[in-house]
C-alpha cells in the first residue's frame, strides 16, 4: 500500500502533512481540498490547505500549533518563515476527559523477582560513583569484567559503572544535591541491579555513608562501599573493588526468570530527534501500547516538561483529580520562571533536527509528544527522580534533554525505556533496556541496526494505530523477558547516566 502524498490529521486542520517530497507545481487533493503546491514541500513538512490570514491560528491535530506571521495561501509551505508560537494560553478543562481505566488481565513477562518484591527486567551489578573523582576507579573495576570474565555467570547481564561529573563543588544543602542524591539512590535501589558497589573519594560533599545508610535492604553480600582515600589510593581501591564484585557474582547469578503479571512493568516514555511523523505514527502507537499496559495494572512515566508545553491542557483534562492537575500546572509555571531567569524561551525547542524534520513550534512538538501517553487518566505528578509508586500514567518533571530525562525515569523505577525517533537515535540506558521506535520506514531501513520497531507501517502499509500498539506491547513484554534490544546487542548504554544539574557550581 502506498500512502497518499498528503494527509489531513483532523477535519478542522488548516495544514496537511507531506508523506514524501512534493515538487513545486504539483496538484494535490486531500480530504476535499484541492490546489497546487506553490513551492517544494519536503517530506514531513506542512502544506496549507486553506487560506490563513496574518495573525490567525494555524491548526494541526485539530489544535493550535502557532500563529501565522503573514498571509498564507493554499499550497504554501508552512514553517519557520511564516509560523510562530505566539503568546497564548489554552483553556484548562481539568478532569473533563478523565475516565477510570477498565482493567484487563492475562499479560505476563518473564521477570526477575527480587527479595524486596520488586521485579527487574535485567540482572546487572552496578558500581556507583558518589563524585566525579571516583568515576575513573568505577570504570576500571567495570572494565575488569569485560569479555569472557563473566563466562561462568550466564545469568548476570554485566557490570555497569554509573559515573557522573558532579558530587562536589556544590552546596551540601539545597535542591542541587538533593536531586543528585535522590537519583543515585534510585539507581542503587533499582531492581535491575542484583547488587551494588558504592565508591567515593572520601572528602567530597556528597558523602558515601549517608547514601549507603539510606538504601533499601538487600540480601547479604550484595551491597558494599569503598572510599579511595580510605583504601589508600586508586590501585588499592580498584583491586578491592574487583574482589568485592567477584564475591557478588555467584549471588547475582543465582536468579531465574519467572512468569509475572505485566502490572510489574514500569516504562519510561521518551522521544528524541522527532520529526513531522512522530505525532502521527510512533508516538500514537506507543500511546496505544501504554493504554494496554495501564489496563494490565502497569505504569508508564511521561516526562520532558518543556516538551509537553502548550499541550498540558490535554493532560490536565485527563487528571484523576484537581490536585493532580495543579501539580502539573505548578511545574509548568516553574519552567516559565526558570527560563525567564536564564533569559531563555520555552520555544527554544524544537531543535535544528526537529525543524529539518518538519516541526516548527514547541506547541506542534508537544501535541505530538503527548500522544505517547495514550488516553489513560493522569494519576500522579512527581518530581525528578522521585520514586514512582502509583500505577497507571504518571508524569515526572524532567528537562527535555533525553539523557537527563531518562536518567530521572530510571531512578524513579522505570525497568524499560521506549524511545521514539524520526531523525535517528542510538540511545542505550543500562541497567534499563531501551527500545528505539522509528517514526518512518526510511529511518527504520537506514538505521536498521539501531531501530527496534517501525512505526512507519502505519503510513506505508495502512496498519492501524491500535494494531501497531498491540505489536509494540508484545515487543515490550518480550524485551522485559530478556530479549535484547539493538542497543544492548551493540553493548551501548554505559555512558548515559546524566543527572539533572541544578544549583551553583562552587
Amino acid at each position: 500500500m502506498t500512502a497518499p502524498a498528503l494527509i489531513l490529521l483532523n477535519p478542522a486542520d488548516s495544514v496537511a502533512v507531506a508523506t514524501r517530497d512534493i515538487a513545486a507545481g504539483t496538484a494535490f487533493t486531500v480530504e476535499g481540498f484541492t490546489g497546487v503546491a506553490t513551492v517544494a514541500i519536503p517530506s514531513g513538512h506542512k502544506l496549507a490547505v486553506t487560506p490563513i490570514a496574518q495573525g490567525a491560528p494555524v491548526l494541526k491535530y485539530g489544535q493550535v500549533i502557532g500563529i501565522a506571521t503573514q498571509a498564507i495561501a493554499p499550497g504554501d509551505h508552512v514553517h519557520m518563515h511564516n509560523l510562530t508560537m505566539g503568546d497564548m494560553r489554552l483553556e484548562e478543562a481539568i478532569g473533563s476527559a478523565y475516565r477510570p481505566t477498565e482493567p484487563a488481565e492475562g499479560a505476563q513477562f518473564q521477570g526477575i523477582v527480587r527479595a524486596s518484591g520488586k521485579v527487574g527486567t535485567r540482572n546487572y551489578i552496578g558500581i556507583i560513583a558518589s563524585v566525579n573523582c571516583s568515576a575513573t576507579v568505577c570504570r576500571y573495576i567495570a572494565e575488569a569484567f569485560k569479555g569472557a570474565a563473566l563466562a561462568d555467570y550466564p545469568n548476570v547481564d554485566g557490570i555497569v559503572a554509573i559515573t557522573h561529573s558532579s558530587g562536589c563543588g556544590m552546596s551540601g544543602t539545597g535542591e542541587g544535591i538533593e536531586i543528585l542524591q535522590r537519583t543515585l539512590r534510585g539507581y542503587a535501589d533499582h531492581p535491575n541491579f542484583a547488587g551494588v558497589l558504592l565508591i567515593g573519594l572520601g572528602c567530597e560533599v556528597n558523602q558515601i555513608a549517608p547514601l549507603a545508610e539510606s538504601l533499601a535492604a538487600r540480601p547479604s553480600g550484595l551491597v558494599a562501599s569503598l572510599t579511595i582515600q580510605g583504601e589508600g589510593g586508586t590501585r588499592e581501591t580498584v583491586d578491592q573493588g574487583i574482589a568485592l564484585i567477584k564475591t557478588m557474582l555467584p549471588l547475582a547469578n543465582n536468579v531465574r526468570r519467572t512468569p509475572v503479571s505485566a502490572r510489574h512493568l514500569t516504562i519510561g516514555l521518551q522521544c528524541g530527534g522527532s520529526d513531522g511523523y512522530s505525532g502521527i505514527t510512533a508516538n500514537p502507537a506507543l500511546g496505544a501500547a501504554v493504554d494496554r499496559l495501564v489496563r494490565q495494572g502497569g505504569t508508564a512515566i511521561l516526562s520532558e516538561t518543556p516538551e509537553i508545553y502548550g499541550a498540558e491542557h490535554l493532560l490536565t483534562a485527563r487528571a484523576a483529580s484537581p490536585e493532580v492537575a495543579e501539580k502539573l500546572l505548578a511545574r509548568i509555571r516553574w519552567w516559565e520562571e526558570y527560563t525567564r531567569q536564564h533569559k531563555g524561551d520555552m520555544n527554544n525547542n524544537p531543535s535544528p533536527g526537529n525543524k529539518a524534520g518538519g516541526i516548527t513550534t514547541i506547541l506542534e512538538k508537544s501535541l505530538g509528544a503527548v500522544a505517547k501517553a495514550g488516553s489513560s487518566g493522569l494519576m500522579d505528578v512527581v518530581g525528578y527522580a522521585d520514586p514512582v509508586t502509583t500505577s497507571g500514567l504518571v508524569f515526572m518533571d524532567t528537562p527535555g534533554y533525553d539523557p537527563v530525562s531518562a536518567t530521572g525515569q530510571v531512578a524513579g523505577g522505570a525497568t524499560l525505556i521506549c524511545f521514539t525517533t524520526g531523525r535517528g537515535s542510538t540511545y542505550g540506558c543500562k541497567p534499563t533496556p531501551s527500545l528505539k521506535l522509528a517514526t518512518n520506514s526510511g529511518l527504520f531501513k537506514r538505521m536498521a541496526m539501531d531501530m527496534d520497531f517501525n512505526g512507519g507501517t502505519i503510513l506505508d502499509e495502512g496498519q492501524s494505530v491500535a494494531d501497531a500498539g498491540a505489536a509494540l506491547f508484545q515487543l515490550m513484554l518480550d524485551t522485559a523477558s530478556g530479549a535484547p534490544t539493538r542497543s544492548e546487542e551493540h553493548g551501548m548504554g554505559d555512558n548515559e547516566f546524566v543527572p539533572w544539574h541544578l544549583g551553583a557550581v562552587m
